[in-house]
């Protein structure tokens, strides 16, 4: 998958294309330092999102905006690794 093109939609909000899902629009709002998706505006002539495609968008999204560590490093992450 491919971040075909992103803008900031209003503060601390970005939206973003990708090439899998070429009709719908994603909305990634900022938590912390890092980029997250909260809302979609999902077609019915796109594929299923999947949580596989989600993980991979953040990654995207994280990257291309500078925020790749900081998404890396999040809490959540750290505590699904910590808990048995």
């Amino acid at each position: 998958m491919e971040l075909i093109r992103w803008s900031y939609a209003r503060r601390k909000v970005v939206r973003a294309y990708f090439d899998k899902y070429p009709v719908s629009t994603f909305y990634f709002r900022k938590i912390r330092s890092y980029y997250y998706l909260y809302s979609s505006e999902w077609n019915e002539n796109d594929p299923v999102i999947t949580g596989e495609d989600k993980e991979q968008m953040h990654l995207l999204i994280n990257d291309t905006l500078g925020r790749r560590q900081a998404y890396e490093n999040r809490k959540s992450v750290q505590y699904k690794e910590s808990y048995p």
